[in-house]
């Protein structure tokens, strides 16, 4: 009797590449965050920059940008630079000014952070430079506000094709752009450019929050336009970022996903995002990659 053949192993998936949000982390120096992250095995880091983290307004932002080059490259941590520091610019006004501001000059000046951003993720070698759209003010006008959010991006998308850095547009619930169907309409406004040059950050709980398909299937619409993943939980219409487990989210299939946009090429980052519990972020960074390891299906072993 021949033997019975032994199967054929089958292919391993890669499992999505995983990262944790410095505006998680506020109340660490940022090489201290840099540090536990790498220690706890992330593979890379959404750096928010704001005043207690790479301030983008204080001097000598290039010899600072360089010194942070060297140290994620030493801890082997990739990054994607993310924009939403709440009150960088205008101490009194969250997240203002905004792309939407009715004074040019006010929108310049967000233009002007993401221009900085855009040179900073160049030096860093980020994968992509996150944005936002900003609530709009003149909600009667919705017309208006989208033209001013066209022409407020346009110098950086220039900027960004430029120095070769994708932008990555986040739809926000409450802001002007706040689902998938939004960030297509302003795609075409800005005349359909290359996704590899305009594309998405997809929050995994602005999914489960608003958006009419399952955050798994959010996945894979958005995946042709994707540069940068983020991930927390959340319940359904209620826009809070929870810790993983705390919400609504079934996470296998996100995961599973997540492994077959990585298998496709996706090089970016899936990073956690828990912007208001910093008070408990290095515990919360170690619990979160745990979660996140002990969900991966079977066949998807990290990397």
């Amino acid at each position: 009797m021949s033997p019975t053949p032994t199967p054929a192993p089958q292919p391993v998936s890669p499992a999505p590449r995983l990262g944790y949000g410095t505006n998680g982390l506020t109340d660490l120096r940022l090489d201290d965050a840099l540090a536990l992250l790498a220690d706890l095995g992330y593979d890379g880091v959404g750096l928010t920059l704001d005043h207690m983290h790479l301030d983008p307004l204080a001097p000598d932002l290039a010899a600072r940008t360089a010194r942070v080059a060297r140290r994620l490259d030493t801890l082997g941590l990739g990054v994607t630079v993310e924009t939403g520091a709440r009150y960088v610019l205008d101490p009194r006004r969250k997240h203002g000014p905004s792309l939407l501001d009715p004074d040019p000059d006010a929108r310049a000046t967000r233009t002007g952070l993401l221009l900085r951003a855009v040179r900073v993720a160049a030096d860093l070698g980020a994968h992509a430079v996150h944005c936002f759209s900003g609530v709009d003010p003149q909600p009667a006008h919705p017309d208006d506000a989208w033209k001013r959010l066209a022409e407020a991006l346009t110098p950086v998308l220039e900027a960004a094709t430029a120095a070769r850095v994708p932008l990555a547009v986040e739809p926000e619930p409450g802001h002007l752009l706040a689902t998938l169907d939004d960030f297509h309409h302003l795609r075409r406004l800005l005349g359909d450019p290359d996704p590899a040059l305009l594309g998405l950050t997809l929050d995994i709980g602005h999914c489960q929050c608003l958006e009419a398909q399952a955050p798994a299937d959010c996945v894979r619409a958005a995946a042709p336009w994707l540069h940068h993943v983020q991930i927390e939980d959340m319940r359904r219409g209620v826009h809070e970022h929870l810790p993983l487990g705390e919400g609504e989210i079934d996470f296998p299939p996100v995961l599973a996903a997540l492994a077959e946009l990585t298998a496709a090429g996706y090089p970016g980052l899936t990073v956690v995002e828990l912007p208001r519990h910093s008070h408990d972020g290095p515990e919360l960074a170690r619990t979160s990659l745990s979660f996140l390891r002990d969900r991966l299906t079977p066949g998807e072993a990290p990397c």
